[in-house]
């Protein structure tokens, strides 16, 4: 038996004939029985007719021997990654979130010209969801008709629908109804109507779901329109197998599945060029880890017609998987990917000459008009190929149409090609070992330079085809998603069930059960006040079982191919690219150079720039310990704020400066991390909050502004108000890092009041508590009201003077998060250790480097997001470097293999080794000391890191990611003093141990921004 893959690109159509005998798949060949590759037509059918028609005459197969028809396309990506307004059709976004959300507006951190192109408005509806299911508001049919009206009379026919927490809607009484809602009103009114729910898209993380469904809304024209095409190519050839497409994790969907969500197929395209390459050079199967200092790290560079996708292979023979979130045509949306960088360059790249001479090479693309606007072609197009046919590296076409571009021009287009795959290969790196390329795809022939750092470069057999053999070998998955009532249940055991039920939904669909694997467990609290009902999603994948004795694998949902379908071939226009396509204004750091680049104080004050609270964002985030709220969201919102006030309106100043008599506010956001990603506040609770505070007690002028915590979201949160109040940020905060309540406030800690203060949330509820018998039944005060309120609002402490901010405020901790924040920055640049960048900012320890294989996450009932996490260590295929020399060291820490459990209650608590062998039961942390050892606790500061250095969350945990975790030691004001250690430390949150320094390191004094770069 066999199967065809096919992979449509913008430039190219390949296919290939695999055979799925044991013996075929294990030959030099790899089972690979011919390939081809044809030009992708305007019309696509007939290119995909071409090419399978090709294959199948070759081989001389009988149709009745093909399993089915996998085809992977980059078509819908690319439009994307080219801002191609021909194939983008405008999106009005309906966010169902009554007053809520407004901070961060949709469209935030697109590109500037994608949202020039897909931005068709925004409505703000009555509707949204609280995290215990409450409705924020009910949905407002009025409100509805109208929305739907204004949307047609701007002649738009696309609406991406994002409800707060739709996620946990499982019985759709918003977006679903909505959306049914919508699409009768427009079907009375005799239009076309098409509405995409976020909760069919993307899980929780408001911003990035609603980023993806965008995406999704404005391709599902040219979606239908190809999977119509690739439908109408199967009739052609009568062809009865199934027609499958390939996802971005490697299975595969239903054609008509991608025809709705076609943003699912997105990354299909290169996932099937590192499976396809991996497949061909035979490194699919785990390989052996050489310990030497100067192993290669293998880079799979795959140059297609339009654009280049480069991905790091690990010693498993899988792609290296992305952290949180990836970014598509410079759009931040949460998907589960291969970690792929892809840039705009291929064998149909533009080559463009400047005024000044200068030869540029690339975004745009001819795409698949290669083959009659090239030069070597007969066409007036100068591109990429014909510059290497130009170069004389290849004999292809007419060699005389090439022959006037000139000595300089063909150097020019070389040095510009080399510069994009150096910086791209640069990027990609995860060392600075040497590096073997694994060079596939049809435009491989541009890659004429050898690159800097590159030590070999490998071009497999079939290597112009492996995105099609990819597509080829693409496996099944078998999902599960379900809710269960975990009160008083074993947990354990029914996480087995759904895992078990996915393993055999994969072997239904035909994967081979010897190969299936668990690749995805995610639980999703639905309350926390009751009964624990929790959302439980499981995916198992596994390679499609070769035949024995030519039986058939009964793979399901076969989409049928309709023989009375009709399908215009329909063929698309000129391209007419934009080289600002992916200019973003979220990063300000890739316009200076970083190295030389100073931030401008002068006269004392530090006037903060866009570069400057960019890494200010990654450096709170790292001082977060897991809470704090989002560090990306507030800083949009900051970036907001700088844009509007101007130049100069967000200022910074030394504590030393403050007067003593001078006042100093507060405000920062309070609730659960689990909310604030979702339920995004308006914007005006901090200021109604410190008003109302602030007209009780007859305060008229206030000198500064100080962050309660430098941690996450809460570090970023003065900024806006700077500009908002034209106050300085004092350089601070009351925590050096994030706690999860009030009364960790060092002011507090040491006798000064925090009462009266004020809470205030989206609507305009503003509560205000004057008096409490003590701090810890104030925080249970706030509390209540926090949850009463949807647990996330706005908290203004009482303004205490400069005095009291001088003798308590943990110093310099906005420098301390620039120079944090500069220095990642610097080694994702230099591809250095970011670990080694940590700890010459600031002392500290990595205490573990692994996968997390477990999440335990709930919302208590005192509002907080509490759980644990469990990190195995990475097997030895897995593992990209050896290990570091700030790894911590104990009497423990060698012989028997460990796993480290983090609990949590909103930030991380504590870090403790345990057996690899023990299962824990709960997420008491008392079970894990009594079971392990522990090696850091509060209030010295445990960060868990991504594979690129940003912090993560303790909402943003989840199965498969590989994370370093590290210790850093704590203030003196938490440590030196037996009141700061009965609140900041083990006491306080129970864990039953005694605090000593992590690793033995003593806290040092930071830096001031101030002092270095102060001007006379």
């Amino acid at each position: 038996m066999y199967r065809i893959g096919v992979d449509v690109g913008g430039t190219n159509t390949d296919c290939a004939l695999l055979s799925l005998t044991q013996q075929d798949l294990t030959s030099p060949s790899r089972g690979v029985c011919c390939s081809t590759k044809t030009p992708t037509t305007p019309d696509i059918t007939s290119g995909i007719t071409a090419a399978i028609s090709t294959v199948l005459n070759k081989s001389e197969i009988s149709h009745s021997q093909l399993l089915s028809i996998n085809i992977g396309t980059t078509h819908f990506v690319n439009a994307v990654v080219e801002a191609d307004s021909r194939r983008l059709s405008k999106v009005a976004v309906v966010r169902l979130c009554g007053p809520s959300t407004r901070h961060v507006p949709p469209f935030s951190d697109y590109p500037i010209h994608l949202r020039s192109i897909v931005d068709g408005g925004t409505w703000y509806l009555d509707g949204g969801l609280e995290i215990d299911g409450r409705e924020i508001f009910p949905l407002d049919e009025d409100q509805i008709k109208t929305t739907v009206k204004e949307v047609r009379k701007r002649g738009i026919s696309k609406i991406a629908l994002v409800g707060v927490f739709s996620p946990l809607d499982h019985d759709g009484i918003h977006e679903e109804k909505c959306k049914n809602l919508m699409c009768q009103i427009a079907e009375e009114e005799g239009w076309q109507l098409d509405v995409v729910c976020s909760r069919d898209i993307g899980g929780l993380g408001l911003l990035e779901r609603e980023n993806a469904t965008i995406l999704n809304a404005a391709i599902l024209d040219v979606a239908r329109r190809t999977v119509a095409s690739f439908k109408r190519a199967m009739q052609k050839l009568d062809l009865k197998c199934p027609l499958y497409l390939t996802q971005n994790d490697g299975t595969l969907c239903s054609a008509d599945e991608a025809a709705k969500l076609p943003i699912k197929t997105f990354a299909s395209g290169p996932t099937n060029s590192m499976t396809g390459a991996a497949f061909l050079a035979g490194l699919d199967k785990p390989r052996v880890v050489d310990d030497s200092a100067s192993a290669n790290q293998i880079l799979v560079v795959d140059i297609g017609g339009t654009t280049t996708d480069i991905c790091v292979l690990l010693p498993s023979g899988f792609p290296r998987q992305a952290p949180n979130f990836v970014e598509v045509g410079g759009v931040r949306t949460a998907f589960s990917m291969p970690d792929v960088l892809s840039v705009g360059l291929g064998g149909g790249s533009l080559v463009t000459v400047g005024e000044n001479g200068e030869v540029n090479v690339g975004p745009g693309s001819v795409g698949h008009y290669l083959t009659t606007k090239a030069l070597v072609f007969g066409g007036n197009v100068m591109t990429s190929t014909d510059i290497v046919v130009a170069g004389g590296q290849e004999e292809i076409g007419d060699k005389k149409a090439v022959a006037k571009i000139s000595d300089d021009v063909v150097k020019g287009a070389r040095k510009s090609i080399k510069r994009i795959l150096q910086n791209a290969v640069e990027d990609m790196k995860v060392s600075s070992a040497p590096v073997t390329v694994l060079l596939v795809g049809g435009g491989s022939i541009v890659y004429m330079d050898t690159l800097d750092g590159v030590a070999d470069c490998i071009i497999p057999p079939h290597h112009d085809s492996a995105n099609a053999v990819g597509a080829a070998i693409a496996k099944v998955a078998g999902e599960v998603d379900i809710i269960e009532i975990l009160d008083g249940a074993d947990e354990a055991a029914i996480v087995k069930t759904a895992s078990d039920a996915a393993i055999e939904e994969a072997i239904a669909k035909g994967a081979d059960p010897s190969d299936v694997k668990l690749v995805e467990i995610e639980k999703f609290p639905l309350q926390y006040v009751s009964n624990k009902a929790t959302r439980i999603k499981v995916k198992a994948v596994g390679k499609l079982l070769a035949p024995t004795g030519g039986s058939v694998n009964p793979l399901l949902n076969e989409p049928e191919v309709n023989g009375n379908c009709k399908v215009e071939d329909t063929e698309e226009g000129e391209k007419f690219p934009s080289i600002e396509s992916s200019r973003t204004l979220t990063k300000p750091s890739l316009d200076v150079d970083v190295t030389t680049y100073q931030p401008d104080v002068r006269s004392g004050i530090w006037y903060i720039s866009e570069v400057d609270l960019e890494f200010i964002c990654c450096g709170t985030g790292i001082m977060g310990t897991g809470g704090g709220g989002p560090s990306y969201l507030a800083y949009l919102v900051a970036l907001d704020a700088l844009r509007k006030g101007g130049k100069c309106s967000m200022k910074v100043i030394s504590p030393k400066s403050l007067t003593d008599n001078g006042l100093v506010c507060f405000g920062s956001w309070y609730g659960a991390p689990s909310v604030s990603g979702e339920r995004i506040p308006n914007g005006t609770e901090i200021p109604a909050a410190i008003d109302a505070l602030n007209q009780i007690l007859g305060v008229t002028d206030f000198q500064g502004l100080l962050a309660d915590e430098i941690g996450g979201g809460n570090g970023l949160a003065t900024f806006p108000q700077s500009v908002h109040y034209d106050r300085p940020t004092v350089d601070g905060d009351l925590m050096g890092r994030a706690y999860p309540s009030m009364e960790h406030g060092t002011p507090y800690v040491y006798g000064h009041p925090i009462t009266p203060c004020a809470m205030a949330d989206a609507k305009g509820n503003v509560s205000i508590v004057m008096k409490s018998e003590s701090n810890a039944r104030l925080e249970k005060m706030l509390r209540a009201t926090c949850i009463e309120l949807g647990l996330n609002t706005s908290i203004v402490g009482r303004p205490l003077p400069g005095s009291a901010i001088k003798e308590y405020v943990i110093p310099n901790t906005i420098s301390q998060s620039w120079y944090l924040g500069r220095a990642i920055n610097l080694a994702r640049r230099t591809k250095t250790s970011f670990i080694s960048a940590i700890f010459n900012v600031m002392p500290g320890k990595l205490l573990f480097e692994g996968k997390v294989i477990d999440v335990r996450r709930d919302v208590s009932k005192g509002g907080y997001t509490v759980g644990r996490c469990l990190i195995a260590p990475l097997a030895d295929d897995e593992a990209d470097s050896k290990p570091s020399k700030h790894l911590l060291t104990t009497p423990t820490s060698s012989g028997e293999k460990y796993n480290l459990v983090i609990p949590f209650q909103n930030e991380y608590l504590s870090a403790s080794r345990i057996s690899a062998s023990y299962t824990p039961h709960s997420t008491s942390s008392n079970e894990f000391q009594q079971e392990g050892e522990i090696i850091a606790t509060v209030p010295d500061l445990i960060s868990i890191l991504g594979e690129d250095g940003e912090a993560i969350g303790s909402q943003e945990l989840r199965y498969g990611l590989k994370v370093k975790v590290i210790g850093m030691p704590a203030h003196p004001l938490w440590t030196a003093d037996a009141r700061g250690l009965k609140v900041g430390g083990p006491e306080y949150f129970r864990l039953g141990v005694e605090w000593k320094a992590v690793g033995g390191l003593e806290y040092k004094g930071v830096r001031s921004v101030i002092e270095e770069f102060g001007k006379a």
